[in-house]
């Protein structure tokens, strides 16, 4: 029996792809296992890239209650964020999903505080959220690998393949984690669901990442883009030209808990700046 060209390349073809089969699926573990990236189909020419990105939080800017809600909700409604609410509106702290948020001055810097520090220091509210450590004791801990770290110095947190052991949560001296006690997705209004990023289910953990889905389409983070003009500013730490890099050099900064070694990319500006 004959066959043509096309039969035959659709004949290999299909061999092939049974005969790779088993040794795609075993490269894919060991990418895993090793925790690194997946591979790229190609490069995509519209994405934002460094060698390790931070942010700068400049607090001086931030004016207004309203200025601090609108950055908040800019993050909460892109990523999907559930808002776990008691039957009179009020928020239960025990189940509350966060992101970002503010906190107090001695909540957010514990040991960096004295009693001779200016008054509105010590009474401002500061935005806090993952600090994607270059030391993260959280992907240290992870049992399957759900939490990992890009070589852009983003820590990521897959929540499909995060089994809700919590371990995570336990390591993260900052709190940056929250975990899903309740289907998440039952707290989200239908007309506020973002299509465009995935929902979760009972029982995972999540966190800020940077907003690496919108990177990858060259658009800054929610939470910039929301913020008043000059209040977070994110870049490439590594690049000597960057607006994070020379404020962080030429600027007073300080950071979340640094004597533990954890190595946090998010710097806060004290003082304020006369930054754009």
């Amino acid at each position: 029996m004959s066959i043509d060209r096309r039969q035959f390349l659709k004949i290999a073809g299909i061999s092939s792809i049974l005969g790779l089969g088993a040794s795609v699926a075993s490269a894919t573990h060991t990418i895993w296992e090793k925790g690194l990236e997946p591979p790229q189909v190609g490069p995509n020419t519209e994405s934002l890239t460094a060698k390790k990105w931070a942010m700068v939080v400049d607090m001086s800017k931030f004016k207004t209650e309203e200025d601090i809600k609108k950055t908040v909700t800019a993050c909460h409604l892109t990523h999907n964020v559930p808002d776990f609410r008691n039957p009179d509106g009020s928020v239960d702290t025990r189940h509350e999903i966060k992101w970002i948020w503010k906190t107090g001055y001695e909540r957010a810097f514990p040991g960096q505080e004295n009693k001779f520090m200016a008054e509105h220091l010590k009474d401002m509210p500061f935005m806090v959220l993952c600090n994607h450590c270059e030391n993260p004791p959280c992907v240290r801990v992870c049992p399957t690998k759900a939490t990992y770290k890009l070589k852009d110095g983003i820590t990521m947190q897959d929540m499909h393949r995060c089994i809700g052991c919590r371990f995570c949560m336990a390591a993260c001296p900052y709190g940056a984690r929250s975990f899903n006690y309740f289907d998440p997705r039952k707290a989200l209004k239908p007309e506020q669901v973002n299509s465009e990023y995935p929902t979760r289910s009972k029982g995972v953990v999540e966190k800020c990442t940077f907003c690496t889905e919108r990177l990858q389409f060259g658009k800054m983070p929610a939470c910039v883009e929301a913020a008043p003009k000059g209040g977070l500013i994110f870049g490439d730490i590594e690049d000597a030209h960057s607006q994070v890099r020379k404020i962080v050099e030429t600027k007073l900064t300080i950071r979340r808990k640094p004597d533990l070694g954890t190595g946090p990319s998010v710097y806060y500006l004290i003082g304020g700046s006369d930054h754009a």
